[in-house]
């Protein structure tokens, strides 16, 4: 194998250090094959030089190598860390991917901790404390609410939860049983009467000072020993309370205890999963079929089982066989037998590594494959804590372990049976269209649209479609200027002009040079504009003065009574107008990119339009305001227009904004 490499290239091997570190592989258009980590350099990248590979895939990638970059670390915790950050950041083609999805959401408790809260009021004993006169203060007064983003030291985050839809059943609870307020402070402070929610049961009215501050912080102390598993060590204090009330004959006090209990029970009962040995515990099955893989984990946090959610790794093909040679390679250097994990393994544990970098690990596992103990000793030393994964739990666990098992199945069931659909889609509107194409997996179809609000912050999108789905990150605006309000024609003329005038040059250059542009500097297969006859004509004149090919270009024009489904497709060719059918698969993909570039166009112009209304920008602008403070100033008031009627005093009041920036905000924006 190493004949076919640059002495160059061998020579950087042969003096690689016997040390941990992390290796990477280029090509020879220095694009980033593959990114692996050692205990020991030189004999882990030298494995690759001198063996040969055959016609495997490692073999296929080791061929391509011309380039490599490697990094010396002190361990091989610090390697592992290294190693998923530039898979997660670089996209090897040659790793198993999970690509980084939405941050996990929390339950966010403002304010400082109940018993700091309690302690700083002087609660006064079990008692129920008066009702002081005095208007109530937001701060004394824990909000609950959902949240997602950084954490700040300040306030109380439970979870994270595997989605929002957890979140809000949590704050459901803490409002049924608790009776916590979620109204923002602005709201609180301007409050002269309870809302709908003290009527239905859902808040104590803090506000209006139907609830003690002292009494309030209990009521949050113990819903956050709730959420942190002590749900029966509530029960017990809140049932003596009761009992204390009502050896009183303080009966109104002991009855809306005993309605918290009764609805503490209810809950209790209701969550069948729970277990109170287990606190912390993260449930991970895998499931590999047809090429694809899916790791569902299921989530348990304070004892309570929060729900699951599917991840779906990419180069999973790619990255098996040249996973089977680097465990081959661990062993040997361990010096073990080359005992190689099935595919099952090695996609589990690369979620392990890649996930856990930037989530928080609870202490034990539950996996539905056998996970290496060398990985947990290495995540051990990331956390700084025992991490311990069961392969063959028992009894609640195994239940746990079950249900995660079968909602991989699913979910990947589910995404093979959707990309089945999508590549029929794919594949009935290159037929419909007569579009020859070797690789239909390589089809690109770009999308565009117009959107404005009577001539105000006109907008056009791209939107791109290719491998069989939308490619978001594909995905442009283009502020429109320089035309007559609500032209929808010089808007069209104006963005395909931008888009594909550096294509055309692109494409001369390359035509000299003999190449083919690739990616975004080569044209589509098809260019779809939303609009019929006008706006085919005026994307037709726009590729006949770039001198691109004219067939390229279809409009999507509404059918009679625009309704959907009776869409027809004109051609800037000259050919007739074609309509699919309202069944057609072909119609249905062109309605499905259609929509996302109108939805993409319209989101976009509405937040230009409310810029320019408003002057969201202004605040922007302003020096010493930034992402953080901007946020807090729209919270408080509601919006720009909100901030821009305040009073300098009243934005000296926000959390972070001293007296003299607040003077120049107001100077600002007046």
């Amino acid at each position: 194998m190493s004949e076919t490499h640059s002495e160059e290239l061998l020579r950087e091997v042969a003096a690689l250090p016997s040390l941990p570190g992390v290796y990477r592989y280029f090509d020879a258009q220095s694009q980033l094959l593959y990114v692996g980590k050692a205990i020991n350099l030189k004999k882990r990248v030298s494995s690759y030089f001198q063996k040969n590979h055959g016609g495997t895939r490692t073999g296929h990638m080791v061929s391509k190598i011309v380039r490599m970059e490697t990094t010396v670390v002190r361990s091989e915790a610090e390697a592992l860390l290294l190693e998923n950050n530039l898979i997660k950041t670089l996209n090897p083609k040659y790793n198993i991917l999970f690509r980084d999805d939405k941050s996990y959401p929390y339950l966010k408790m403002t304010g400082v901790p109940a018993a700091s809260r309690r302690e700083r009021l002087g609660e006064a004993g079990d008692s129920k404390s008066p009702i002081v006169p005095a208007a109530p203060i937001a701060a004394d007064f824990s909000r609950v609410s959902y949240y997602r983003g950084g954490v700040e030291k300040k306030h109380r985050y439970f979870g994270p939860y595997p989605s929002a839809w957890a979140v809000k059943e949590a704050i459901l609870l803490m409002q049924k049983v608790f009776r916590l307020r979620t109204c923002e402070d602005p709201v609180f402070s301007n409050r002269t009467r309870p809302c709908l929610l003290y009527q239905i049961k859902r808040c104590s009215a803090p506000c209006v000072g139907h609830i003690s501050a002292q009494d309030y912080a209990a009521d949050v102390a113990n819903a956050e020993k709730f959420l942190r598993g002590d749900a029966q060590e509530v029960m017990k204090h809140l049932e003596s309370r009761m009992m204390a009330h009502a050896e009183k004959l303080e009966f109104e006090q002991a009855a809306d205890l005993r309605n918290q209990v009764a609805a503490l029970s209810n809950v209790l009962h209701q969550q069948a999963m729970d277990n109170v040995e287990d606190r912390d515990v993260d449930i991970l099955a895998v499931k590999v079929q047809g090429g694809k893989a899916c790791v569902n984990l299921a989530m348990v946090r304070g004892g309570r089982h929060l729900g699951d959610r599917p991840y779906f790794p990419v180069h999973v093909e790619d990255a098996a066989g040249l996973s089977d040679s680097e465990e081959a390679d661990a062993s040997s250097e361990a010096g073990n037998g080359a005992v190689v994990d099935s595919v099952e393994v090695q996609v589990l544990e690369a979620f392990l590594s890649q996930h856990y970098i930037e989530v928080a690990m609870p202490p034990t596992l539950i996996v539905s494959e056998p996970v290496s103990k060398h990985l947990l000793k290495v995540l051990s030393e990331q956390v700084g804590f025992k991490v311990s994964a069961i392969h063959q739990p028992r009894e609640q666990r195994r239940a746990w372990l079950e249900m995660a098992q079968t909602n991989a199945a699913l979910q990947l069931a589910r995404l093979l049976a959707e990309e089945g659909s999508q590549q029929a889609r794919t594949r009935a509107l290159a037929e419909a269209l007569d579009l020859t194409l070797e690789n239909l997996d390589a089809l690109r179809v770009e999308c565009f649209d117009i959107s404005h609000t009577a001539g105000e912050a006109t907008q056009a999108s791209c939107v791109v479609f290719q491998h069989h789905k939308m490619q978001n990150a594909e995905y442009r605006r283009f502020n429109i200027e320089g035309i007559t309000p609500g032209d929808d024609y010089a808007a069209m003329r104006q963005v395909l002009t931008r888009r594909y005038s550096k294509v055309a040059e692109a494409l001369k250059e390359a035509k000299h040079a003999g190449q083919t542009p690739a990616g975004t500097g080569r044209l589509p297969d098809l260019v779809l504009v939303d609009g019929g006859k006008g706006q085919v004509s005026m994307a037709r004149e726009v590729f006949e003065q770039l001198g691109l090919d004219l067939s390229l270009i279809v409009g999507v024009e509404k059918g009679e009574g625009r309704k959907v489904g009776l869409e027809e497709l004109v051609f800037a060719d000259g050919r007739d107008k074609v309509y699919l059918g309202a069944d057609s698969a072909a119609l249905m993909l062109v309605a499905q990119i259609r929509d996302e570039a109108h939805r993409f166009a319209i989101t976009g112009m509405r937040a230009q339009r409310a810029k320019v209304r408003v002057g969201g920008g202004k605040l922007e602008e302003i020096a010493g305001v930034g992402p953080k403070r901007r946020a807090k100033l729209l919270q408080r008031f509601g919006g720009v227009r909100g901030v821009a009627l305040a009073s300098a005093d009243d934005i000296a009041t926000v959390e972070g904004i001293s007296r003299e920036l607040a003077e120049e905000i107001y100077r600002a924006l007046h």
